[in-house]
């Protein structure tokens, strides 16, 4: 099996079990709240718990998941070096965001980038790279890549490094964006395919049956 293949066979296995809670308990929950249909992934009901982590956003400060308290939060996970996928979502999500600013949402989410390369994604290269995209966009990375891949690990973000012979090296991951709930949950699990017109429908249905 190649890196690539291997990498969306661990995804489909991660996300599955992140969703798989949800789908053994839905028959207990009749109210329509439950039933929330999402054109780009799936609700959570109940809601997951964030794994507990510690983080570095782009300014060299501590990012935990008390930082995601008190507001709706999208999690994406990705790196700088990323050719396509990575800017393709975040223009995406930048673009539901001014959407969202026209319409003078009440509720708007913040947008958290999670750098699955260390190494390379260091506070200071966050901080060049994230704010092209929106400037209030969050991002943030880790001290080494294991503290980084436990986390990602925990939230069935697959992630894979392939050394190259020249010493250079690839990343493959998962793309999923986790909707965060002003109380620190994860409300849904958003997998694609990804328009910022779709993604505002589904953050609207979400945030209203939060009320």
């Amino acid at each position: 099996m190649t890196p690539r293949n291997q990498i969306l066979a661990v995804a489909l296995a991660g996300i599955a079990g992140l969703l798989g809670v949800s789908a053994a308990l839905l028959w207990r929950h009749s109210s329509a709240s439950s039933q929330i249909q999402l054109s780009t992934g799936t609700y959570l009901s109940p809601e997951r718990s964030l794994p507990d982590f510690s983080l570095i956003d782009e300014r060299g400060q501590s990012f935990r998941p008390s930082n995601l308290d008190g507001h709706w939060s999208l999690m994406f996970f990705g790196y700088t070096n990323c050719p396509d996928f990575c800017p393709t979502t975040l223009t995406t999500l930048a673009a539901m965001e001014k959407k969202l600013r026209a319409a003078g949402a009440a509720q708007r989410p913040q947008v958290v980038f999670i750098s699955v390369d260390a190494k390379r994604d260091t506070p200071q290269q966050l901080a060049k790279y994230v704010p092209y995209f929106d400037p209030q966009f969050i991002g943030v990375t880790a001290k080494d890549q294991p503290t980084i891949e436990a986390v990602a690990r925990q939230l069935g973000v697959a992630v894979a490094i392939t050394p190259n012979a020249d010493g250079s090296y690839t990343v493959d991951h998962s793309g999923a964006i986790f909707v965060v709930d002003p109380a620190g949950k994860i409300a849904a699990v958003l997998t694609g395919p990804f328009t910022a017109d779709a993604l505002q429908a589904d953050f609207d249905r979400i945030v209203a049956v939060h009320g």
